[in-house]
């Protein structure tokens, strides 16, 4: 957490606040280490007067372009969160980095377990190239996924969960994409049939789909879940098939769902809609 959907909504929202153009007149970092690759200060004085052109996502990462031609990578990792600070606002414990733009705004980052980073690269650097396609691309059709997933011995969820076979996918939507595609969790990646195939590269797009469309998941009511840049919720919980719902009935056939550890990560399914022996 947060997954694709949840930096999609958070990229969607920096947008709507008019930030694209806007120049940069100081950054505060008020934890080193939320910065990666440079010192601090170096950070800070590499983006002082500098314009964001453009933000988008790749897999997790939020992308700020620079009009220098650099990048500016952010990963919320497992707590954090980015928002305005409000008129006045002094930043709090947690709020471990600040980027004054010259109009007065402040946006903060905020993070209460210190796991997230801010990364500048230098024009035509590409960090992120290693890193499989993207599951919303046009370029990603099922013959893509079973190109992917041919040949390979792994179980299907830690195969999908890994960024260099598609980017994007966490714990929440490998298990929601596998439960709508009727696919066992451990199963073999190649022992999938085209038809298999096929029904999971739907399922993933419309899992995803529908996530973006319900501004993401937020689990729980702590201040370490996930919320936009505007503070609000994602809606998206109530949409959850089996992501713990573990106990409760499956949507689709009415067996309860289970819970297991594949790959050393909590996984829900319906044993008997997600057979696990073919």
């Amino acid at each position: 957490m947060p997954e694709l959907p949840e930096v999609e909504t958070v990229v969607r929202g920096l947008r709507a606040l008019g930030l694209e153009h806007v120049v940069i007149r100081r950054v505060t970092v008020r934890w080193p280490r939320t910065v990666a690759g440079l010192s601090p200060e170096r950070f800070a004085r590499s983006l002082a007067g500098r314009a964001i052109v453009r933000f988008s996502r790749r897999a997790k990462y939020i992308a700020a372009d620079l009009d220098s031609g650099e990048r500016l990578l952010i990963h919320l990792r497992m707590t954090g969160k980015l928002r305005l600070a409000a008129p006045g606002e002094r930043p709090g414990k947690h709020d471990h980095l600040m980027i004054e733009f010259a109009d007065g705004r402040r946006l903060l980052f905020n993070d209460t377990r210190k796991f997230g980073r801010f990364r500048l690269t230098a024009a035509g650097d590409d960090p992120l190239a290693c890193l499989g396609p993207e599951p919303l691309g046009d370029a990603f059709t099922a013959d893509i996924l079973r190109q992917r997933l041919s040949g390979k011995r792994r179980m299907i969820k830690p195969l999908l969960l890994d960024q260099t076979t598609l980017a994007g996918l966490g714990n929440i939507y490998v298990d929601e994409s596998l439960w709508r595609a009727k696919i066992h969790p451990r199963r073999r990646a190649d022992t999938l049939s085209v038809t298999e195939i096929t029904r999971l590269h739907s399922a993933i797009r419309d899992v995803l789909r529908r996530a973006i469309a319900n501004g993401g998941t937020t689990l729980g009511d702590g201040q370490t879940n996930f919320y936009s840049v505007a503070g609000r919720r994602g809606r998206n919980a109530d949409a959850l098939a089996v992501f713990r719902r573990d106990g409760t009935p499956c949507p689709r056939c009415g067996t309860p769902i289970m819970r297991t550890i594949v790959g050393q990560r909590g996984t829900h399914f319906c044993p008997a809609c997600q057979r696990e022996s073919r």
